[in-house]
């Protein structure tokens, strides 16, 4: 234990930990320095109950927003942990594109801050899958590598093979939401329906824009006979 804490010592000495977005250094790995986590926009109560919209207004407790009322969605509770903002997508691209894989750990913080309601009863972790074309191109799936690591925190099983992405689409990023809708419309497909018949998943993404990705996997695994389907994103787009 000595000689580990050494040669930790030895290479924070060397080489100290810096913060990932301003580069300013910081006093212990896997952290931002205090001026960009100021400017961090975190997702608190409240919020809409099942899809976990923030609501512009206090005191809006226990409410269920208007696009919930208008078409529940197929997984049974959604939470986010960072508002997507010009200044805090820096981490997330550069995770996703830029083989900044090493910002796993950072990025699990920020997850385990999420209300904790979103992680109990969960009996497996599913990440939303990639298409094989796409995989092959980024060489990992950034929300099975996030998935991986929460459960290892939370210790609950993490599997990245109950759910399949069987059609390529077209990015997402342009449309709106009826034609992401559209788009990703029968795209996955739960492989062996008897390993999801009943369980309880917590599915994992790295953004939720219109949710449209998530609720047809969650529709996906309701279908295959999965008794509940919760949400965690490390990121949401708000529009107002």
């Amino acid at each position: 234990m000595f000689f580990k804490h050494l040669c930790l010592w030895i290479v924070n000495f060397l080489y100290p930990p810096r913060c990932p977005i301003c580069k300013a250094q910081v006093e212990e790995a896997h952290c931002l320095c205090p001026e960009c986590y100021k400017q961090l926009n975190f997702i608190t109560n409240p919020c809409c109950q099942i899809c976990g919209r923030p609501f512009e207004y206090k005191g809006l407790n226990d409410l269920i927003c208007g696009a919930c009322m208008k078409k529940v969605p197929a997984y049974s509770m959604a939470r986010s942990v960072l508002e997507y903002d010009d200044f805090s997508k820096q981490l997330i691209l550069a995770y996703k594109h830029g083989d900044r894989t090493d910002l796993t750990p950072i990025l699990i913080k920020f997850l385990l801050q999420a209300e904790s309601v979103i992680f109990q009863d969960v009996d497996v972790i599913i990440p939303v899958p990639l298409h094989w074309t796409r995989f092959l191109k980024r060489r990992y799936n950034q929300s099975s590598l996030l998935g991986k690591a929460l459960g290892k925190k939370l210790k609950i099983p993490f599997s990245s093979n109950l759910l399949k992405r069987v059609r390529m689409t077209e990015s997402q990023g342009t449309k709106n939401r009826r034609a992401r809708e559209k788009n990703i419309k029968n795209a996955f497909r739960v492989p062996n329906p008897d390993a999801v018949r009943g369980m309880k998943i917590l599915l994992i993404d790295d953004v939720m824009t219109t949710g449209a990705t998530l609720q047809e996997c969650a529709k996906t695994l309701k279908k295959a006979g999965a008794k509940d389907i919760k949400v965690i994103t490390l990121y949401r787009v708000i529009r107002l």
